[in-house]
């Protein structure tokens, strides 16, 4: 005779896409019991064993899918560049906007210059956005500090995020973003400090799950990441790389060296990279948002990227000068019309291969016993809808760690 099954909650009065390897794997009047915030059972209603659980939730229809994973934002900034994406629109040059102090420098001092809880408040308002549109895991990074006090700053900030909203937060540190005003023409020497100083300072206190660094021709060279790269690896925190958004720099493949989790942008990436991503198991984030915002023309190479099946995954870059974005879900619908993906590339890409980028394959982004029950309730007749609306209130219900979690909008 079966034993009967416990749980704490039971969801039922959906059609599920479980996202099981990559693929929608849908399963029709899907029911799923959780317990200690993980998936104990999950498939048909119909083949549900003898239960008890201490709650129970009709979801009255719809489908629900694992909760969306955010895996490359830059969510923690002071103020905006609003105003010189209008002096954009009026003619003034990027060049012109950054020799008047404009650009990444603008952020860097209003970060500098915010107190923690100023970037708290401003946060939390795009967390609450993201997280109305499913979002229930994401990554953050640091890079508009670069100083060893606001870098922390920034990923302290992030972390406490996470203590007050039902989300899962990743933190990366982005020091080799810029070069900062104080080392201009001393891009050497800033890299000697971020090894020497800043990295040695951030591992003692915890603070960044993965390292990051922006490789081209305005940022940093091949060499000067890989020096960054190496003393990352030596304080065992995994990497990933800001790579060939503008220029074909053998960044990826660099990334690949390392076994990094994730290279991004990827717009000029060469076949000898993809091959090398999948040697290494890294996985390729686009960045839709940013594309658009800066109307590149240069698309990634998503052929190649299926041909060596190579995971793709998708994100907002959300930031204040390149991806202003606050929708996941319009992301998924850039990527179908922008770079050739399919709606199920597309979930698969803010679910299963986003959490791999993150490094929480074991955990999140797919609907199967064990993983931790995030998952969200669409209000849609079937999962492509997420990529084809722009725009809409579609989430019914969204469901982190078993527990229902109301998104507050003030």
């Amino acid at each position: 005779m079966n034993e009967q099954l416990n749980f704490d909650s039971l969801w039922y009065g959906f059609n599920a896409a479980t996202m099981v390897n990559g693929q929608y794997s849908a399963i029709e009047n899907a029911a799923i019991g959780v317990r200690d915030g993980r998936i104990a059972w999950i498939g048909p209603q119909g083949d549900l064993p003898a239960y008890h659980a201490a709650q129970e939730h009709h979801l009255h229809g719809g489908w629900v899918t694992p909760g969306l994973v955010d895996c490359h934002t830059h969510l923690v900034f002071g103020g905006n560049r609003a105003h010189e994406f209008e002096q954009r629109l009026n003619g003034v040059s990027y060049q012109a906007i950054a020799q008047s102090g404009g650009g990444i420098a603008a952020s860097v001092h209003a970060t500098r210059q915010a107190t923690p809880e100023q970037l708290f408040i401003s946060a939390s308002r795009r967390l609450k956005s993201l997280m109305r549109d499913g979002v229930t895991t994401l990554e953050i990074k640091s890079g508009y500090g670069l100083s060893t006090e606001h870098e922390m700053k920034m990923l302290e900030v992030a972390r406490q995020l996470a203590e007050h909203y039902p989300v899962d937060i990743c933190t990366t540190c982005l020091a080799a973003h810029a070069v900062p005003p104080e080392y201009q023409g001393r891009t050497d020497a800033y890299i000697d400090y971020l090894c020497d100083e800043l990295l040695p300072e951030i591992a003692q206190r915890g603070l960044a799950d993965a390292v990051d660094a922006f490789c081209e021709t305005i940022a940093f060279s091949p060499e000067q990441v890989e020096r960054y790269f190496q003393t990352a690896h030596a304080f065992g925190i995994p990497v990933k790389l800001h790579a060939e958004q503008l220029s074909s720099q053998g960044g990826t493949t660099l990334a690949a060296r390392f076994q990094a989790l994730s290279a991004d942008h990827l717009e000029f990436m060469t076949e000898g990279d993809v091959a090398a991503m999948r040697e290494s198991g890294t996985v390729a984030v686009l960045l839709p948002g940013a594309y658009f915002a800066l109307k590149e023309t240069q698309r990634p190479p998503v052929d190649l990227l299926r041909r060596y099946q190579v995971p793709m995954a998708v994100a907002t870059d959300i930031n204040p000068g390149t991806s202003p974005v606050l929708s996941l879900r319009l992301m998924m619908n850039m990527a179908c019309t922008l770079f050739g993906l399919t709606p199920e590339e597309a979930l698969a890409a803010t679910t299963i291969h986003a959490a791999r980028a993150l490094g929480l394959t074991e955990t999140h982004g797919q609907l199967s016993v064990g993983k931790v029950a995030d998952f969200v309730c669409w209000d849609v007749e079937s999962p492509g809808e997420l990529s084809y609306w722009l725009g809409g209130d579609l989430l019914k219900t969204r469901v982190k760690k078993g527990e229902n979690s109301h998104v507050d909008t003030h």
